[in-house]
């Protein structure tokens, strides 16, 4: 039988058809179970076995591995767990996706896939148009399903018939017992159709449908080996866009699976001949799809039992291969959030907004701190240099607003639970009001340079007036740190009215001492008004971090006017 350019063209086509199935159902799943998935990933991590079970659960429930795997690296991203924590559930993602290969040994070649496929369509498409969002979701998840096993029969209907063709059964015959080199090179080819089709269980279902027609099982063994090395492309691309830890965890992904590929290409003729000895395949056709399965399963599993035992040591060697440029390099960066856009699902992009809000919140207060230096400051080199970090913080600011609007730009664009659309504009709230925060703060900052060139200078009582304005702003500061730091929706911020309001009360206060004393002649009129420009910048910054807090809570705060 002939195969020509056609033929290739309609593989192509089939296996896109296998991927986009997986896509719509993988997605579906985790906008259906989104709160869920997070609430497991953050909390049934305490160890590196809970990890293992972790990765397991979640990627039999998305049927992505990569999916499972993004996901860890952009939880060690925005700190939500840690490096070895994170090594244990990509090693269960690893046994985790051997699902997929029983899922079409089983039903890709035992079940009329048209018998049920169709009938799970006629039940998504009404579910499509309800108008709860968690049905929809459903619905998406079912469509992909049926999809996906669609997708499958068109694979085996369009790989070669390798049984028929004389010419392949002959090559194929000097690669029955294939040497290392061979093995490795088989391997290779795993490796590069993994990256190429950018889904490791896509690959495993080809080669299943390989094998069941004809290909060698000591062929489809050691392509199978080759995408689990071709899969951690996904972490490792993610991870370009991370921060340091989260380089670390992708990196001690691909050792892992690199390792274990590396001791099973070695002895793979004799794990083979283990498992027909353990688990003779049934005889027919069907005998070496699931040999194939069952390979991928036990490789896997027994390469975690081995694993998981050195995890403290993948950390640190993945720390030494990984070295960090510094605080002072990953300060001036975004941390938790990528410029490529939000690639998981929306409840996970969320949790690395919400983390980029706590830096950004970090960087006003720093700005504070480095202002009310800059106020006692006396010697004009020190004050200079205060004066450019300032004004640094703000530039920093401004482009940590248009990355974090852009990102939930990106995230808007998925279908969005409203807890998901309330916790976004919540963020893009709170974000456009730390801006603010950064600007009041950088012409405070001109306003004492404007001050220190004229030669002026504040009273004691100005000074113990600034200075209990800005103690006040400090508590406000502080219990809006606490605030971005916990669960949005559910922040109580008592204190942070009391403390807003006491800051609005110490204001008019200070205002009218302040007419009064100039009325008096008390103190210069120049320095007067650099004075009353603090106070009331302090007063307005307050109001943008009330308003920061009432977001969190979900409410949204005032637009004021004063920042034009």
């Amino acid at each position: 039988m002939d195969y020509g350019i056609l033929n290739v063209i309609e593989l192509l086509g089939a296996l896109g058809f296998f991927i986009y199935g997986m896509k719509v159902m993988s997605e579906g799943i985790q906008k259906a179970a989104g709160n869920n998935l997070r609430s497991i990933l953050s909390t049934m991590t305490s160890n590196r076995y809970t990890g293992v079970l972790t990765g397991f659960l979640i990627t039999a429930i998305v049927q992505s591995s990569s999916a499972t795997t993004v996901m860890t690296v952009s939880f060690v991203n925005a700190g939500l767990i840690s490096l070895v924590e994170s090594a244990g559930i990509m090693m269960g993602a690893n046994i985790g996706t051997t699902i997929t290969g029983w899922l079409v040994s089983l039903l890709g070649f035992k079940v009329k896939i048209s018998a049920f496929a169709l009938p799970i369509l006629a039940v998504a498409m009404p579910m499509m148009f309800s108008k709860k969002q968690s049905l929809k979701n459903w619905a998406e998840f079912l469509i992909g399903f049926a999809l996906l096993f669609m997708g499958l029969d068109a694979l085996k209907g369009a790989v070669p018939d390798i049984k028929n063709n004389d010419h392949v059964i002959a090559f194929l015959t000097e690669y029955s017992n294939p040497g290392l080199l061979t093995r490795l090179l088989f391997v290779a080819a795993g490796t590069l159709l993994t990256i190429i089709v950018q889904s490791s269980s896509a690959a495993m279902s080809l080669t299943i449908v390989l094998c069941s027609q004809g290909l060698p099982i000591e062929i489809g063994a050691a392509m199978v080996l080759g995408e689990n090395i071709g899969t951690t492309i996904t972490a490792e691309l993610a991870a370009l866009i991370g921060n340091v830890h989260a380089k670390r965890s992708a990196k001690i992904h691909s050792m892992f699976n690199i390792v274990g590929v590396t001791w099973m290409v070695i002895l793979l003729p004799y794990f083979l001949d283990l498992i027909h000895y353990i688990w003779p395949a049934p005889t027919g056709d069907s005998a070496d799809k699931y040999t194939l399965a069952t390979f991928h399963t036990m490789f896997n599993t027994l390469n975690v039992l081995i694993m998981i035992w050195f995890v403290p040591q993948l950390v640190r060697l993945a720390t030494k291969l990984v070295t960090s440029k510094g605080d002072e390099d990953e300060e001036f960066h975004l941390t938790y959030l990528g410029t490529q856009g939000a690639p998981l699902a929306a409840d996970v992009s969320i949790v690395e907004a919400q983390k980029e809000t706590v830096k950004f919140g970090k960087i006003t207060i720093k700005m504070m701190d480095l202002l009310k230096k800059q106020l006692l400051e006396q010697n004009e080199s020190k004050r200079a240099k205060q004066r450019a970090k300032i004004a640094e913080y703000e530039n920093l600011t401004d482009d940590i607003e248009e990355n974090i609007a852009s990102y939930l730009v990106k995230i808007s664009e998925q279908r969005l639970t409203e807890d998901a659309s309330v916790k976004v504009r919540s963020i893009l709230s709170i974000s456009t009001d730390l801006e603010r925060v950064a600007d009041i703060i950088l012409r405070m900052s001109k306003d004492i340079e404007r001050g220190n060139k004229q030669k002026l200078s504040f009273t004691e009582k100005q000074h113990a007036n600034i200075a209990k304005i800005f103690g006040l702003l400090d508590e406000a500061f502080s219990l809006m740190k606490g605030n971005l730091e916990g669960p949005f929706g559910k922040a109580d911020i008592d204190d942070a009215i009391k403390v807003e309001m006491e800051i609005n009360s110490l204001k008019a206060k200070l205002r009218k001492k302040h007419l009064k004393s100039t009325e008096q002649m008390e103190y210069d009129v120049k320095s007067g008004i650099i004075y009353k420009d603090l106070f009331f910048s302090a007063e307005k910054i307050g109001d943008h971090i009330i308003n920061i807090s009432e977001a969190v809570r979900g409410d949204f705060g005032r637009d004021d006017e004063d920042m034009e």
